[in-house]
């Protein structure tokens, strides 16, 4: 047998594989390595959520009261959101053959918060953040006005907003650079029905933080050549009994939306352990196995992935400013499984379980 034995050394030579094949590779494992040994840990609570703006007409924002008294109980620091960011949106206007459509679907246009203020989108960013930057223990309403006004010019309406409901109600007015047309557009923003507003920049104002970090990302977004083609076939893999279960879930949660404490519920449903296979085996594992000549179900879960991973770098960014802190992340739930992971493979992040929170 020793022929035997030469051969597979020399085949192992050519291609660059072990003769012990039997012993699986493991790559490095950076969550088994946490730090730092002394200070405060990173820690990561990242709040599955419903999207609002799909909610029926009997959903009222008060009744995420509870929701609200939850988070705040467990005094987060710094909270992200699921937008685009100002910056991004100015990129991606420069690509319009690529990113037309998510411009359209993501970014507000700040033009007229451009003239109320005389600022382009890096112009107005760079103003906002060495404001931040030298902003006093004590801020004036002033201040608050004018650092509202920056945030919309750079395209950061949510931390706008967060500047506006610190503001008492009497100060709620035009002046330092927002005129009549801004403030309308912060007055539509305080009861518009999406979770960035009504929770995260809620909370935000609530807890005395002056912005919130927009931290989706969407420049993975391509125009797909057969739309009506790669709706059918994701369609379809989504016409499965684990979408059904997930629909059934969500319609008897609705349901309830007469009843106290019934978004309590629904949001503690949302980040129970369990929803992240159910996830998976409904949308993106199905996507994965369909059979289609193209393989259009990889493509969409290469998008999501590439989607979340990006998305879980501005996170990682927004812990990296400021280390030792507890950082709320308030997202779609789907998003949930995916950052919690990526995220956990940080040497310096520590996920906090949403669902104990919630109890």
């Amino acid at each position: 047998m020793r022929w035997l034995s030469r051969f597979l050394v020399t085949i192992a030579a050519v291609s660059g594989v072990s003769v012990a094949v039997a012993q699986a590779y493991h790559p490095f494992d950076t969550s088994r390595l946490k730090g730092p040994r002394s200070g405060l840990k990173n820690q990561l609570l990242v709040l599955g959520s419903t999207h609002l703006s799909g909610m029926p007409a009997m959903f009222r924002p008060e009744q995420l009261g509870p929701v609200l008294d939850k988070l705040a109980a467990w005094r987060p620091q710094a909270i992200a959101i699921e937008a685009v960011s100002g910056s991004q949106c100015d990129f991606m206007r420069h690509y319009p053959d690529r990113y037309k459509d998510s411009v359209e679907s993501y970014c507000w246009d700040p033009v007229p918060a451009a003239k109320a203020t005389g600022l382009d989108v890096p112009a107005a960013t760079a103003a906002w953040n060495q404001l931040l930057a030298t902003w006093p223990a004590a801020p004036l309403s002033t201040d608050r006005r004018r650092l509202a006004a920056l945030f919309l010019a750079g395209g950061e309406s949510a931390s706008a907003l967060v500047q506006w409901l610190r503001l008492p109600e009497n100060e709620r007015h035009a002046g330092e650079g927002l005129d009549t047309a801004l403030v309308a557009r912060l007055e539509r923003l305080r009861t518009r029905n999406d979770e960035s507003l009504l929770i995260a920049a809620a909370l935000a104002a609530r807890l005395g933080l002056e912005r919130v970090y927009a931290m989706d990302d969407h420049t993975a977004d391509a125009p797909v050549a057969d739309e009506k083609g790669y709706e059918a076939v994701i369609s379809k893999a989504w016409d499965n009994a684990a979408m059904a279960k997930r629909k059934s879930r969500d319609a008897a949660l609705t349901a309830r939306l007469g009843q106290p404490g019934a978004m309590l519920a629904m949001y503690r449903d949302l980040n129970r352990a369990d929803q992240a296979k159910l996830i998976f085996t409904s949308d993106f594992g199905a996507a994965l196995e369909e059979p289609s000549a193209d393989r259009l179900g990889r493509g969409y879960v290469g998008y999501w992935e590439t989607r979340n991973l990006r998305m879980a770098s501005n996170i990682r960014d927004m812990f990296a400013m400021q280390p030792g802190i507890r950082g709320l992340i308030v997202v779609g739930a789907s998003h949930k499984p995916y950052l919690e992971r990526y995220l956990d493979q940080m040497h310096d992040m520590t996920v906090i379980d949403a669902e104990n929170v919630l109890r």
